[in-house]
């Protein structure tokens, strides 16, 4: 198998209850609980970070299939949103907006390629977790 991401999560003994420090590459981030589940909200929560993963890798995606095709597409703004139904199955829904001016068929054809984006394939398909001790 080929790595493609990794990260690292460290909760310090003496930090505030579930504040994690998230270590990404050369990027130190924060993920915390809201105070209403018991946190201090000093960083997004778990499923914001998934969200943000999702929406990074649209716009990206996007970005380089615009310019790919030579088409402009002005500011780029997406908004997600993960839901539960009743049954407790997952829902993530997504609204795209685009500053310039895009014909029905370049609409179309963005709305294709956001279903065939890396993180959304990757959601879509699920993924095997393997979780192990280590000394």
């Amino acid at each position: 198998m080929k790595a493609i991401a990794a990260t690292s999560v460290r909760a310090a003994a003496d930090a505030a209850p579930y504040r994690n420090e998230v270590t990404a590459g050369r990027h130190t981030l924060v993920a915390d609980e809201p105070a209403s589940a018991g946190g201090q909200n000093a960083g997004p929560a778990p499923y914001e970070y998934l969200l943000a993963g999702l929406g990074a890798c649209t716009v990206m995606t996007l970005t380089m299939y615009a310019e790919r095709k030579g088409w402009q597409l002005g500011n780029i703004d997406l908004d997600l949103r993960l839901l539960k139904d009743k049954e407790g199955a997952t829902h993530i829904e997504r609204d795209l907006r685009c500053s310039a001016e895009l014909s029905p068929e370049q609409w179309a054809r963005l709305l294709d390629i956001c279903s065939k984006t890396p993180v959304t394939k990757t959601l879509m398909a699920g993924a095997t977790i393997r979780t192990q001790r280590v000394d």
